[in-house]
């Protein structure tokens, strides 16, 4: 199984980024996606995640109306569309397969390689 995120990078506060993470080596329709966080010094924590019919989403209260999770199970691939950016919102960024959602870490099996975002004020 792999997953494969990319769409990181550094950007001014306000500014907005897509990341998308290719999943192969599963029956990507079968599994849950979430997005999480790791920043320096801090825990791995919970971003947002995506129900396996991309029906229902979850998010977490920092980034809810300024992030979007979606999924194109016919691409194998979900997104996180991040909108108006906040220095706090700088760490890398993980996605993630499972089956309960919203889930904690632990809950997922598989896991990308992270993406860093940096946003500068």
């Amino acid at each position: 199984v792999q997953l494969q995120a990319s769409g990181g990078g550094l950007v001014q506060a306000g500014d907005s980024l897509r990341l998308s993470c290719a999943a192969s080596g599963l029956i990507f329709s079968r599994y849950a996606m979430g997005w999480f966080r790791q920043a320096p010094g801090k825990e791995r924590e919970f971003v947002a995640a995506i129900t396996r019919s991309g029906g229902n989403t979850y998010y977490a209260d920092s980034v809810k109306g300024r992030f979007t999770i979606s999924r194109d199970n016919a691409k194998n691939t979900v997104y996180l569309q991040m909108n108006s950016l906040k220095p706090e919102d700088t760490a890398v960024y993980f996605c993630a397969a499972g089956m309960v959602v919203p889930g904690k870490p632990s809950d997922y099996m598989y896991w990308g390689q992270g993406t860093q975002v940096t946003v500068s004020s």
